[in-house]
């Protein structure tokens, strides 16, 4: 790749999207090119088809899609399914039909089946029954990795897909209507911390255990793919270790200081018992993650109170 290739961030405005923009701008790239979902519907196939052949990007990063906990994947399963189906087959079908010559496809550890070997490699894949709480997620996404494997096999496209796990970080949404765990819990935090609250209240039993990335280390991990990696085979990246739900909300309570009680409620959903990656793949061709998971919850935890959501509260 050269610095000035033209390089499209589908979804810059996202949590992923936008750590690959920095990422990219930060490695010198200069020719890069954004839309927002107000200036381009991607789920329009002719409106994108019309983009790509307008633009005429040499590198697609697809992070764009319709993504949230496990509160609104349970209760919007057709726009979870429908849309981002719509979504990646539209960028995925222009990018090999205008003259794309390299795409990374974004999917999500949720691909695989709930009770995966653990670590989870990529073999796992379609070797048992989804996580029913975010099964239209997941089958968009096991779609998506199958059209770009479908395009190498059958044009020669270099078209790759990444599995990231659960990410975090600047930018994450704090929506707790359809916020992943670890933003929603943060943002809990802090507001009982402000209200003098004696309790917070965690969906669950804080037993099933989750692996986090912080949002950086996957962007590093997304150009070091584009840069050099070619085999349309997916491939995993995670930290290599996991916590329970209860010890996350203990370090998040740690990092803000609030020092009242957590109270699990069971009647909640949660979800897949465990999800920890095998990165085994991705750090034998020499990628690493940097961001130890308290230094990274510090990191957004100021993110949030300095520019997010909870900045002047």
């Amino acid at each position: 790749m050269q610095k000035n290739d033209r390089i499209f961030v589908a979804g810059h405005g996202g949590l992923a999207g936008g750590a690959i923009l920095r990422e990219l701008q930060r490695a010198g790239y200069t020719e890069l090119i954004t839309r927002r979902s107000r200036e381009l519907n991607l789920r329009d196939r002719e409106a994108t088809r019309a983009f790509f052949e307008a633009e005429r990007p040499r590198v697609v990063a697809v992070a764009a899609a319709k993504v949230g906990g496990i509160k609104a994947n349970n209760d919007f399963p057709v726009e979870f399914l429908l849309w981002n189906l719509q979504i990646q087959n539209n960028v995925i079908e222009a990018a090999a039909d205008f003259g794309v010559e390299k795409l990374l496809f974004l999917g999500s550890s949720c691909i695989y089946p709930k009770f995966a070997k653990q670590p989870i490699a990529e073999s796992e894949l379609l070797t048992g029954p989804l996580e029913q709480t975010n099964e239209a997620y997941a089958i968009a996404k096991i779609a998506g990795i199958k059209l770009c494997q479908a395009y190498a096999r059958e044009f020669g496209k270099r078209f790759i897909s990444a599995m990231p796990t659960n990410l975090y970080g600047p930018g994450d949404n704090f929506d707790l209507n359809n916020s992943h765990v670890l933003p929603a819990l943060m943002r809990k935090v802090h507001e009982a911390k402000l209200a003098g609250a004696k309790e917070v209240i965690v969906w669950g039993t804080g037993t099933p255990r989750r692996e986090f990335l912080h949002v950086d280390d996957l962007a590093a991990a997304c150009r070091f793919l584009i840069e050099t990696h070619d085999d349309p085979a997916l491939i995993n990246v995670g930290f290599g270790d996991d916590v329970t739900i209860r010890e996350l909300a203990e370090t998040i309570c740690e990092v803000i200081g609030f020092s009242g009680a957590l109270k699990f409620d069971a009647t909640k959903p949660d979800g897949t018992p465990r999800k920890l990656m095998d990165s085994t793949r991705l750090l034998s061709l020499g990628w690493k993650p940097r961001i130890a998971l308290r230094e990274g919850i510090r990191q957004t935890y100021g993110w949030y109170v300095g520019e997010g959501p909870g900045a002047g509260k």
